[in-house]
């Protein structure tokens, strides 16, 4: 009785083994080359540096919302289609208007993953069926603009809004954050802008002002100069909302459309930059933007981490005639301003206008 059942341990031991063997000879063994990688990959995810969580919780929000933005960069289309669906702002037969959110492209370009344009056949179908055709961009708004944008249900729709958009039909408002003060405080800015390259050891383009005039040092006569021929006509229409020691919170109505209008006529035209705008807060050099003491106490920042602004600029407001109508009748679309935008004005203490519905 023993030795049958020496017996069988042995026997199911030698088919225990024979079992085992099969299975690995059954996946292919790694070349040199691939083991080396994959010991490679271990090491760079062993050495890799565990992130810090900042206790504050304004360093906190501005490490999540960079992070936010390389994920939305990375998100697969359909999902991104989903959320522009859900902050729908407004559709119709004609047009369908969405909350644009911070950090995304409308267009594609060499580094460019993820980019609105892209997204448009998906979200159509989302919205009227798998049948329905793309929907068409209608205007453009920044990478880092935030707010309302027009998209249109066919070509020719399309078409006619950019014409509206073209003969300055649409009644256009934003929200700005800027650091400083105007003077005054309520105005218009009618400078020309053109496209310069920057020399300096980062060489690279950038929207400037060409101005008509110029003013003597000597003895502060004005004199009008040659117009530059790649210069466009630029007219924005602003006014302070509130403002704190550092900062303003202003309202701004871009007569024009040309590109990165606001930016250039609030830093350049009236030495406020946007709060976030690092490109813009200087001339010469790509650094981040400097901020007065009091407005780093307040947003609770060091100036080190003043690179991780976002840009404080809000497309609140368009104001569109009916496509297809007399056009007596308007189409209000309105957009709240995204989450980081209010705290920020909470933080300074600027408030919002009682006549607005935040």
């Amino acid at each position: 009785m023993a030795a049958h059942k020496a017996a069988c341990r042995v026997v199911v031991g030698v088919a225990g083994r024979r079992a085992f063997s099969r299975t690995q000879g059954a996946a292919s063994p790694l070349s040199a080359e691939q083991l080396a990688e994959k010991l490679r990959a271990q090491k760079r995810e062993k050495e890799k540096p565990v992130k810090e969580v900042p206790k504050d919780p304004v360093r906190r929000r501005v490490q999540e919302l960079r992070e936010l933005t390389r994920q939305l960069l990375r998100i697969h289309p359909n999902v991104l289609a989903k959320a522009l669906k859900k902050g729908v702002l407004f559709q119709n037969n004609e047009i369908v208007v969405i909350n644009k959110p911070y950090g995304l492209p409308v267009h594609g370009g060499p580094k460019v993953k993820t980019c609105i344009s892209d997204i448009l056949p998906t979200l159509a179908k989302m919205l009227y069926g798998m049948k329905a055709e793309p929907l068409h961009l209608c205007h453009r708004l920044d990478k880092e603009t935030t707010g309302v944008m027009v998209l249109a249900r066919d070509q020719d729709i399309a078409h006619k809004v950019q014409e509206l958009f073209r003969t300055r039909q649409v009644e256009k408002k934003y929200w700005a954050v800027c650091v400083g003060h105007p003077k005054p405080s309520e105005g218009l800015v009618d400078i020309p802008i053109v496209e310069k390259e920057v020399e300096s050891h980062q060489s690279h383009f950038k929207m400037t002002l060409a101005p008509n005039y110029y003013m003597s040092h000597e003895d502060g006569k004005t004199f009008k100069v040659r117009q530059h021929r790649d210069s466009h006509l630029a007219v924005t229409r602003y006014r302070v909302l509130s403002s704190c020691p550092s900062c303003s919170f202003l309202e701004l109505h871009p007569i024009t459309g040309v590109k990165h209008q606001l930016r250039v006529h609030m830093a350049y035209g009236l030495g406020c930059p946007i709060l976030g705008d690092h490109k813009y807060s200087h001339w010469n050099k790509l650094a981040p933007q400097k901020l007065p003491q009091s407005a780093l106490k307040r947003l609770g920042l060091e100036q080190v981490k003043a690179r991780y602004l976002p840009l404080h600029l809000h497309a609140r407001m368009l104001i569109l005639p009916e496509i297809n109508g007399s056009g007596e009748k308007k189409i209000h679309l309105v957009c709240k301003p995204p989450l980081f935008f209010s705290r920020s004005l909470k933080r300074l203490k600027l408030e919002f206008p009682e006549s607005e519905d935040k």
